[in-house]
């Protein structure tokens, strides 16, 4: 038994979100629950290659092709449906829950998208629904959030849309195949599904808008994306050189920025640029290691972000504050959602025996054997920054630190398994890495655990720890606001827009008397010499918009044929 060859599995999750609004009870709930389910066993019904054709427009549309590439993200999506599922069925609302099954269905199509005109429309049915999402938050700040974000992304498609009309009209050929950003359409292209995976400088739409949405809903946001874009770079630009500094510069952005930050879901948000920093990198870098890498730690990071965006949820759910310094001493009352929150802390910061760190080195390794010295060592400074910011900063501050004299429940039973099953998975491919490895795009040369590179790794982040309590009185957070690249559209161009304003003042003021003087000329010269009237009506009308007497009517057609005449006459052939 199999699904029909040209139907992807993202229409079960298409099916499934339509279903959750009328459904009530019990019965959403099992929507909620199985339909993610079903979806993970129709991706592994999916064979290598093409399944189907459709023809459109003298285009042959591919709408499911497999992969070992394609169903690892098809899998993790899946998985992420479901754990999402349960973790926000009790507390969403349904427009929330059908629009986070339609987001995810937008990321499951993009995986199995065979054209680029296919991967086009679930693009944007990602971007349509997680604008949803971020709406849900059901604030005053969430729906501007959501604006902006739905502006940025449509932004994005249309980039994306004009590099893939110039690809089809040059080559005549929709096919996913990859190439190097050497064009106008292949950039266009390129810098379209950037904005998507939060490269600066159009990044902080990522920080801006999954704060504000639910405690739920950014748990979802954390997960679709971003990997896409990763997935489609792998599949499109794949050893594009390029990336290797875009990813670099991710990399410390991000680390930078969530030092600074205060609200607990922006920590993690910039987090997540960071992190996607790492993947671009190595799809940069373009050999067999670093692209199993990539996809490795994409994988992997899915996994122990939306885990540490649960912990947040629960945390802001339970206690209704988002921020450092509202926080601490929540370990006496939520020792569950601490002891998940540190788990998935580790795996971020690549601690041995975690997720993190049977992914992430091989991103460093594909760097050494390279011979990519600056990179290397740009990427391991990275995991110790990395653990500053979410692997120590984070749980310290939310947990521990001093005692806020908050004491809330710990999370409910649906948030708690939730947290647990992904907790769970962040130790299972730490202990076991070779349950993932099999399962990437190419065969897998690479020992994680071998005692130099534990030691080294070990050594790198406990003392990246120790430099974190000596210097705890600067960690410190305050009330105060980072500015990021936005802050140029959000309120700098409005401000330079005003500022032009009251300078071309006296520009318009004289150009409204000369404009005046022109009219009245202009009322004098019909009246005068075209037999019209000087009246109000004839002014609004404009001289070619009136209506003129016959015989003025063909003088100027008289006018403008001999006008026509000499001119072809004069000009040479």
């Amino acid at each position: 038994m199999s699904m029909p060859e040209v139907l992807s599995p993202a229409l079960i999750m298409v099916v499934a979100a339509l279903a959750i609004g009328p459904a009530r009870g019990h019965l959403r709930t099992a929507i909620v629950l199985f339909a993610p389910l079903l979806t993970l066993w129709a991706v592994w019904q999916v064979p290598d290659g093409v399944q189907d054709t459709v023809r459109f427009l003298s285009y042959d549309i591919e709408p499911v092709e497999g992969s070992p590439l394609r169903r690892l993200f098809a899998t993790i999506f899946s998985l992420m449906a479901f754990v999402g599922g349960l973790f926000a069925f009790r507390a969403a609302k349904w427009h929330e829950l059908a629009a986070a099954f339609l987001y995810a269905a937008g990321a499951i199509g993009v995986s199995f998208a065979g054209d680029l005109i296919s991967l086009f429309i679930y693009w944007e049915l990602m971007a349509l629904f997680s604008t949803v999402v971020v709406w849900s938050g059901g604030t005053p700040a969430s729906r501007a959030a959501g604006i902006r974000y739905a502006i940025l992304h449509l932004l994005g498609g249309v980039i994306l849309k004009v590099g893939i009309e110039g690809v089809v009209v040059s080559t005549g050929s929709i096919q996913i195949t990859p190439m190097l950003a050497q064009d106008f359409n292949s950039w266009m292209i390129l810098c379209g599904i950037l904005i998507n995976a939060a490269a600066p400088p159009l990044s902080a739409w990522l920080a801006d808008a999954y704060p504000e949405s639910s405690p739920t809903g950014s748990v979802f946001l954390s997960a679709f994306t971003t990997k896409t874009a990763v997935l489609a770079l792998m599949l499109l630009f794949p050893g594009e050189p390029v990336l290797i500094g875009i990813g670099l510069f991710m990399v410390v952005y991000g680390i930078i920025y969530a030092l600074l930050e205060n609200d607990i879901r922006r920590i993690l948000a910039y987090s997540v640029v960071n992190q996607v920093g790492f993947m671009v990198c190595a799809i940069g870098i373009g050999t067999t290691m670093a692209l199993n890498g990539a996809a490795a730690h994409a994988f992997a990071h899915i996994i122990y972000k939306a885990l540490l965006f649960m912990s947040a949820g629960v945390v802001i759910y339970r206690t209704g504050k988002n921020r450092c310094t509202e926080l601490g001493g929540l370990f006496r009352t939520m020792p569950l959602t601490t002891i998940c929150c540190i788990i998935g802390a580790l795996s971020i910061s690549s601690f041995p025996l975690t997720s993190g760190f049977t992914t992430k080195s091989m991103i460093s390794q594909a760097a050494a054997d390279e011979s990519l010295v600056w990179v290397y060592m740009l990427l391991t400074a990275a995991s110790a920054g990395v653990f500053l910011h979410a692997g120590i900063k984070f749980p310290w501050f939310v947990f521990f630190q001093k005692d806020s004299g908050l004491r809330p429940k710990d999370a409910p039973w649906n948030m708690a398994l939730a947290m647990i099953i992904f907790s769970a998975l962040c130790l299972l491919l730490g202990i076991f890495p070779e349950w993932l490895y099999r399962f990437l795009p190419y065969p897998v040369d690479y020992v994680a655990y071998s005692p130099g590179k534990v030691v080294f790794y070990l050594q790198l982040l406990l003392f990246s720890g120790l430099a974190f309590f000596l210097l705890l009185p600067l960690m410190k957070r305050t009330e105060t606001i980072s500015l990021d690249v936005d802050w140029l559209w959000r309120r700098g161009v409005p401000a330079a827009l005003q500022r032009l304003a009251v300078m071309v003042q006296p520009v318009k003021e004289i150009g409204e008397v000369v404009g005046s003087a022109g009219q009245r000329l202009l009322r004098h010269l019909t009246a005068n010499y075209l037999g019209q009237p000087e009246t109000a009506d004839s002014e609004e009308r404009a001289l070619f918009a009136r209506s003129w007497p016959i015989g003025t009517t063909a003088l100027w057609i008289a006018i403008l044929l001999t006008g026509y005449v000499l001119i072809h006459y004069i000009l040479p052939g």
